[in-house]
């Protein structure tokens, strides 16, 4: 929304209590602008505090939900809670190398219990399996955005990822099929067009 002049104006009259006041009634209205400012201004804890605690709920539910891998659909609703606790993180702090990091940690850990995942029918871990493939191309499209400086870091995450994909024979053939090639899960070898990539794989009905 476009704020005029007049508009910004008339804010700027209003008296230091007049803005406290009203401050703190939109304060209490958005928890998440309310959790940033927070952490802006008094949080003792840093990003990479933030982060660090991310990685351990992250893990810690991800256990959890894995008591109801036999449950595909009540499995994938508990990882989507968990990601979106992730874009809270980041949109709190604005922790660009955690977007990414957490985010394959968050499939890392999902891939962990590989071998629950294959007993089930493939019918059922369907959905699952394109959400990983494609929290996977969102990932390789903000690794080309971050500083060279964070690409070691996160190879290692991918690199643990690509072998559990290679153990996991359906999801493997899935990835291959909407064309998320095994070769990308090394910073270095992400396509410059990658983002194009993903568009036409949609275009063409794919990664859904």
């Amino acid at each position: 929304m476009e704020y005029s002049k007049e508009f910004k104006a008339a804010l700027s009259a209003f008296s230091g209590a007049e803005k406290d006041k009203l401050i703190f009634r939109l304060l209490k209205k958005d928890k998440l602008l309310s959790k940033k400012l927070y952490f802006e201004l008094i949080d003792p804890e840093t990003t990479d505090d933030k982060r660090n605690a991310m990685e351990e709920i992250v893990a810690e539910k991800v256990l959890l939900a894995s008591e109801y891998v036999s449950n595909p659909q009540y499995f994938l609703s508990s990882i989507r809670k968990i990601s979106a606790e992730i874009t809270e993180h980041v949109k709190i702090t604005t922790d660009k190398f955690g977007d990414v990091s957490l985010n394959l940690l968050l499939v890392n850990a999902v891939l962990e219990h590989n071998n629950d995942l294959s007993r089930q029918r493939f019918d059922n871990v369907y959905k699952l399996y394109i959400y990983i493939i494609n929290k996977i191309f969102k990932s390789l499209v903000l690794v080309k955005k971050l500083d060279e400086d964070y690409w070691m870091e996160i190879d290692e995450i991918l690199n643990k990822i690509q072998k559990k994909i290679h153990s996991n024979h359906y999801l493997q053939k899935l990835c291959t099929n909407n064309g998320l090639d095994m070769k990308w899960l090394e910073c270095n070898s992400i396509p410059e067009n990658i983002e194009g990539i993903i568009k036409e794989m949609k275009k063409q009905g794919y990664l859904r």
